[in-house]
């Protein structure tokens, strides 16, 4: 396995960045999670296009045009040999020094890894997730906007533990309000007399390529979708539900803190949607 960092190609033992990086010392950085199908980075385009906004957020400046990161992309993909898999890309601020200050970092670094990946068991996908609710709510998007997809994840990592301890692969966030804004590492969608709900970004929710993708989906079944504050008991009481991420891709939904969703079994909507997904995905984005 060979790792991209800052224009060379590292065998992955020797792939090393600076103790004093930014990104390790303060989480201060942005990253995309990519997937590979059949020879084809899924939507690089709009991955790349987040990861500018990210650093944007972070008043980071990339000196890499979008043509260069996809051409970085696409030739770690080709040099790791993969064909199906998914591709880490990450910008830090750089090396600097043990001062909080961003302006002591003379250049950002880029790296890229692209390996395999398998977030979730195969059986979740024919028979669905089971999901609880944590006590870590969800960051306030006035302290850290959720729209930049930020090194930070803490917040997500301490919500994840809880799952963990509670013998649970994945957990439902609240934000501050009591809302909810999505799972530790995907978003979430609600399936409530034929219509899909998803919570926006204002709730805390990331703008998710995945979750996008499923909107335009949405769109071409003819499927009406609202985004907007979702609460408990509307998970509760939804017919179906879904999970959504780049690594997890749509994985249903049968219980939450205990209650059954719909008759606790993936639902016929939720079904034609990662149908629709699969068959999109080795043919929307670049070819290898």
């Amino acid at each position: 396995m060979e790792v991209y960092i800052n224009g060379k190609f590292y065998p992955k033992a020797d792939a090393k960045i600076s103790v004093f990086d930014h990104g390790l010392l303060y989480g201060d950085g942005v990253f995309e999670g990519i997937r590979v199908y059949d020879n084809c980075v899924f939507k690089l385009e709009e991955h790349l296009e987040r990861l500018e906004y990210s650093a944007k957020g972070i008043a980071l400046e990339l000196p890499w045009s979008r043509a260069e990161l996809a051409t970085a992309t696409a030739e770690a993909c080709r040099r790791n040999k993969i064909a199906n898999g998914y591709i880490r890309l990450i910008v830090t601020r750089g090396e600097g020094d043990l001062g909080l200050s961003p302006r002591n970092c003379k250049a950002p670094t880029l790296i890229i890894i692209a390996d395999a990946i398998k977030l979730y068991p195969d059986e979740f996908y024919k028979t669905g997730i089971k999901l609880v609710t944590v006590p870590t709510r969800r960051v306030n998007p006035a302290a850290l906007p959720p729209m930049i997809k930020s090194l930070n994840y803490l917040n997500n990592i301490l919500a994840k533990i809880e799952a963990l301890n509670l013998g649970y692969h994945e957990c439902l966030m609240l934000n501050d309000q009591g809302y909810v804004a999505e799972c530790s590492g995907d978003n979430l969608f609600l399936v409530h007399r034929g219509k899909l709900f998803t919570p926006p970004a204002a709730s805390g929710a990331l703008r998710g390529i995945t979750r996008q993708a499923v909107v335009e989906i949405a769109a071409q079944l003819g499927v009406a979708l609202s985004e907007e504050n979702l609460t408990r008991y509307d998970v509760f009481i939804a017919d179906e539900a879904f999970l959504t991420g780049s690594a997890a891709e749509v994985v249903p939904v049968i219980e939450v803190d205990g209650r059954k969703i719909g008759d606790g079994k993936p639902g016929a909507l939720t079904g034609r949607v990662l149908e629709v997904f699969r068959e999109k995905v080795s043919r929307d984005g670049l070819k290898l």
